[in-house]
């Protein structure tokens, strides 16, 4: 059974996406001159900052083009739905924003990811632009916890990308650019629950099956498996089982602050999402913690996929003053 999409042809969207971004945002962002999937902030990129370079598959809006803009990242390279993009969009990006102190890469921990990253790195290294990575690995389903460098990099994006901008926007030097970049990392913990499928345009097909009641705990954004396939359960239910996995590993204190994220998969409604914010509010008043922010919403999607995510960030004063840090971004500002 084929899914209905409100698209041109499969093979287009992307691109066609991308015009519509630039035609919805022009005081935010433009694209690199024969590159358009290399997408630039206006506001950002200047002489003596590092520059912060994000980046990977379409689907996943508003990440990784909707944090691009002042405070934040200053440019991302845009790959297929669910693909990596192609070293040559990252190169782009990188020499649009190199002010001469260095570029951070930040991009999820998937394989395609790394390989061609890694190969812009490479290339731009003959170009004499110093180039460092910081890769994130927030999902605490997809490796246990002496595995961390096996992690995927999910919804947490939003506050790992958040503050590494903020250091960038701050004239952070490269070391404590990348040094804030992986503090953030290790202090952010995503945990996700999938209840249905999302279809590719160029298939209008659902990447996995699921049952009617059922549900997927830790499952990918791109549909990875998860760790357990169980019998759908309450709002609270669920959600007292995602912040069960992730509070363990907090290993957090009574009176610490946190930054919260409640994240849509794609079409789960605010109503599920405020319900579940309901509970995880009430989890960490039990456990003596002080919500310093929250945000609730679309924020790292998979296209139409029913199901949702919380992130939470264990702050220290370093780390809030960062969150707190302005930024103006096509479709995020703080």
């Amino acid at each position: 059974m084929k899914t209905k999409k409100l698209i041109n042809a499969g093979a287009d969207a992307v691109d066609e996406m991308l015009q519509g971004v630039l035609a919805a945002h022009p005081r935010h962002l433009y694209a690199v001159e024969e590159m358009p999937r290399a997408i630039i902030a206006r506001n950002g990129p200047r002489q003596g900052k590092v520059g912060l370079v994000i980046g990977g598959g379409s689907g996943h809006e508003p990440t990784f083009l909707g944090y691009v803009g002042k405070g934040l990242a200053d440019a991302a390279a845009i790959g297929n739905v669910f693909a990596s993009p192609p070293p040559d969009p990252i190169i782009a990006c990188a020499k649009a924003v190199d002010g001469g102190a260095g570029v951070l890469f930040m991009y999820g921990n998937y394989a395609g990811d790394v390989m061609n990253f890694d190969m812009a790195a490479e290339m731009l290294a003959l170009d004499e632009i110093e180039v460092r990575t910081v890769l994130t690995t927030d999902d605490v389903a997809s490796a246990p916890a002496d595995q961390m460098d096996r992690r995927r990099g999910v919804a947490g994006n939003v506050f790992i990308f958040k503050a590494a901008g903020a250091a960038c926007d701050l004239l952070y030097s490269f070391d404590e650019v990348e040094r804030a970049a992986r503090h953030a990392n290790a202090q952010t913990y995503t945990m996700g629950v999938a209840l249905s499928p999302c279809s590719l345009p160029q298939t209008l097909k659902p990447n996995f099956l699921i049952g009617d009641d059922e549900m997927e705990i830790g499952m990918g954004i791109h549909g990875e498996p998860g760790v357990a396939r169980e019998p759908l359960r309450t709002a609270d239910a669920v959600t007292d089982e995602l912040m069960d996995r992730i509070l363990q590993e907090m290993k957090a204190e009574r009176g610490d602050r946190v930054a919260v994220l409640v994240n849509s998969l794609g079409s789960t409604p605010m109503m599920e999402l405020y319900i579940m914010m309901r509970r995880v509010k009430a989890r960490l008043d039990e456990a003596g913690l002080t919500i310093h922010t929250a945000l609730v919403g679309n924020y790292c999607t998979s296209l139409e996929m029913a199901g949702a995510s919380v992130t939470i960030m264990h702050l220290d004063d370093e780390l809030q003053r960062l969150i707190d840090h302005p930024c103006d971004c096509a479709m995020f500002a703080r």
